[in-house]
């Protein structure tokens, strides 16, 4: 804290000077979106001529008049102008792009380009997630960089962020907590519980999170954004109605999704409904020696899924909307891969027909209500308040036929409000507070020797924020925030066979400062400090979970102490004309980072404090080519050692990255790119968990590189047809992604179809 308020007070020392030399001038307005477009652009009504050498930034302004009832062929061909092929950082926008109701949204609570902000982060949007034809949320971040999607069952996905995942990063779904007090350490599913039919934009920030968002956000945080009626054209143009039907088939698992979309404006009203269904069966692998000559289809890797979304909106008048939406999304019969009869990489007994083991189902609902409002009272530019129920749901069986179940029901109910205050020479301020309560229902029966976590155990979590974005001088711009955050929590575990009642409370301060600097309108030199907490969960404190490695458990572990960070990075991103990148590198201080150890009972393990660090480096970007044609690619590397141990953290991905050579048609009707994916061996491996981990071969996971294509073409009038075709694991290369419990596809043609009405 003390390194934060010195490094704050002397950058506004340095400012002073330039905060003067401002106070004249008019005031500032809430952030508009720019578009800088190629020079390639075609010209249309809202841009300059093609005849000028460069196109200058501009602000979109859809015109005022109201058009009449319109399908979504007058639509797309209104709205077309607006579509390029080669988006720039300062396009990419954190936070909701339909105006007028975006200026506290986003995973930054602002609307801030991607170019302008010293966060290390980026944006997975809808066109790419179509590109990539993903059934599944695993498919849809997959080769971010610095992000590592592990699977320890099909079905299911983990994100890791700088080598930490489970409780260390924060999911959301539309700014609220997917994570809860029962949420695992390490890898687990629910990432995957999203329907990526119904998501707007992936927002990835790595590094930070914990003052924005609270506990948790040590590795960063991700915000999944999820579609709705489009605001701003419901808006400005008045009514419109639309359809979407898309079909897509993975021969690699003979399996269809298909998802079916209906969205519209009447009035002031805005509707968007969808549904989706998938029925995925056995996985081809590839058909080379891994790791002891086994390939072909991999058992206990087939399920099935449901899922369907609603969302109203309702606009009260122009400055203020309701928003409501119900999400529902069901997994059946979906078995845990690594602990199924004839796993190959089963370097343990678990391939027994005891061993097997199903989640069914696992089922996540989500309902929340929103209001948005711009100059609700006097000294508020914009305020948004949140009311939400979220319930995660899972049914664990093990055997065949089951034997036994373990179930866990959480519900969550949350209440977060943000304002918004713009401060003319001063900056924007912006604040709020978040609360969020778990009531844990953990039945269970057959043969069950217990619930996994303690029967009406809750957990508590309040916290408030404040955020201070300002422009130190003309080059230099300062974001700064602190929070405060208390966790209340109870619950009566069983510690070794006597049940005990614990009732800890947990609180702290965190902050942040980052920087950016112009070198060059198309330079900017970023860096920032970012503190970090994470207080222990129910899973860590509590849990007696018998489904862990090698059929061993974890036992509860009542002293932990709260984990605390500090990430220090220093990045560099450029915007030209051709060249776009992002290249960062970072040093993680993890101080009483929880992990697991072994106790002295056999089979079992505990947690326990112990610090820690992760350092890497990440980088990315693309370079424009002629008539729609780019290289892009990333690599990244993560380092992670235990001070205590001196041993490698458990899981940290491999050294890693992409390389492709694409083309897009300049409003996106076509495209075709080819690809390929290179990870290192990864043989530094933590030496209690690691090398005892069935997902994991003995000596570490093997390094590999996949040849991938993915080519498709938009035909019809205005585009009311797309048929796609993605080509992954051209050679058929049988591999692993380090630490999972699925072998990667074998050669797999993705086939689709999407018709827009």
């Amino acid at each position: 804290m003390f390194r934060f308020f010195l490094l704050a007070f002397i950058s506004l020392l340095l400012a002073t000077p330039s905060l003067k030399a401002q106070n004249d001038l008019p005031k500032a307005t809430l952030p508009q979106i720019e578009v800088r477009p190629p020079k390639e652009a075609v010209p249309s009504e809202n841009s300059v001529s093609d005849a000028e050498e460069t196109v200058p930034p501009k602000t979109v302004r859809p015109p005022e008049q109201s058009l009449p009832q319109t399908s979504v062929a007058n639509r797309a061909s209104t709205m077309q102008g607006s579509r390029f092929s080669f988006p720039n950082l300062t396009d990419l926008q954190f936070g909701q792009p339909s105006r007028p109701f975006g200026e506290n949204s986003g995973i930054l609570r602002s609307e801030k380009s991607l170019f302008d902000t010293s966060a290390a982060g980026s944006i997975r949007s809808r066109q790419e997630i179509a590109e990539r034809q993903a059934t599944d949320m695993l498919h849809a971040l997959q080769n971010e960089v610095g992000v590592l999607m592990q699977s320890t069952a099909a079905g299911q996905a983990s994100p890791f962020v700088r080598g930490l995942t489970g409780q260390q990063v924060l999911i959301l779904v539309d700014g609220i907590r997917l994570n809860n007090s029962v949420t695992r350490r390490g890898p687990n599913q629910y990432f995957n519980t999203i329907d990526p039919g119904m998501v707007d934009r992936i927002e990835v920030l790595r590094g930070q999170g914990s003052v924005l968002w609270g506990s948790d956000a040590i590795g960063g945080a991700i915000n999944v954004v999820t579609r709705g009626p489009d605001t701003h054209y419901g808006v400005k143009h008045g009514d419109y109605s639309s359809g979407e039907f898309t079909q897509y088939y993975n021969t690699s698992n003979s399996s269809p999704y298909s998802r079916l979309n209906v969205e519209g404006w009447m009035g002031n009203v805005g509707v968007f409904v969808g549904g989706s269904y998938a029925d995925v069966n056995n996985l081809d692998t590839g058909w080379d020696q891994f790791p002891n000559g086994q390939g072909g289809r991999q058992p206990g890797t087939n399920f099935q899924q449901w899922a369907g979304d609603i969302k109203f909106k309702y606009l009260l008048d122009e400055g203020q909307m309701l928003t409501f939406s119900l999400q529902h999304f069901q997994q059946d019969n979906l078995p845990r891969s690594d602990r199924f009869p004839g796993y190959p990489g089963d370097l343990n007994n678990s391939n027994s027909l005891g061993g097997a083991r199903f989640f069914d189902p696992q089922q996540r609902d989500l309902a929340y209500i929103r209001y948005q409002a711009l100059d609700p009272l006097a000294g508020i530019d914009a305020l948004t308040v949140t009311a939400s129920y979220n319930r995660q749901r899972e049914n664990q069986t093990r055997g065949i036929p089951t034997t036994r179940f373990q179930e866990i029901d959480v519900e969550t109910l949350g209440l977060q409000a943000v304002a918004v205050k713009d401060l003319d020479w001063a900056g924007k301020w912006t604040s709020g507070f978040d609360w969020y309560y778990d009531d844990v229902d953990s039945p269970f029966g057959g043969t069950a020797s217990g619930p996994i976590v303690p029967d009406d155990a809750w957990y508590q979590r309040i916290g408030a924020f404040c955020s201070w974005d300002v422009a130190l001088t003309e080059r230099l711009n300062m974001v700064t925030g602190i929070r405060y955050e208390n966790i209340n929590t109870a619950g009566t575990p069983v510690v070794e066979g006597t049940p005990t009642f614990i009732n800890p409370n947990y609180h702290d301060w965190v902050s942040q400062i980052g920087l950016v600097y112009e070198i060059d309108p198309d330079i900017h030199l970023v860096g920032s400090i970012s503190e970090g907490f994470r207080a222990p969960n129910l899973d860590d404190l509590m849990a007696l979970n018998p489904n862990v490695l090698q059929e061993g458990s974890s036992v509860p572990s009542l002293g932990l102490r709260p984990e605390r960070s500090i990430n220090y990075e220093l990045g560099i991103k450029t915007a030209f004309d051709r060249l776009r990148t992002q290249t960062f590198v970072f040093y993680t201080d993890l101080r009483d980072n929880i992990v697991s150890i072994d106790t002295a009972v056999p089979n079992t393990f505990g947690s326990a404090n112990q610090d820690s660090f992760v350092q890497g480096v990440e980088t990315s970007g693309e370079y424009l080519l002629d008539d729609g044609w780019s290289l892009y690619g990333n690599f990244w590397y993560t380092y992670g050692i235990n001070r205590v141990t001196n041993s490698p953290l458990s899981r940290v991905p491999p050294t890693q990255g992409i390389l492709g050579f694409r083309w897009r048609e300049r409003h996106l009707r076509s495209y075709f790119e080819v690809y390929t994916w290179m990870v290192r061996r990864q043989d530094r491996l933590e030496q209690v968990r690691d090398i005892t981990d069935e997902r994991i071969p003995i000596g570490g996971t093997p390094g590999y590189a996949t040849l991938n294509m993915r080519v498709g073409r938009s035909y019809g009038d205005y585009d009311q047809h797309r048929v796609s075709l993605s080509l992954e694991n051209i050679t058929d290369k049988n591999y692993l992604v380090h630490g999972s419990g699925v072998f990667g596809t074998g050669a797999t043609a993705r086939l689709g179809y999407r018709l827009t009405y």
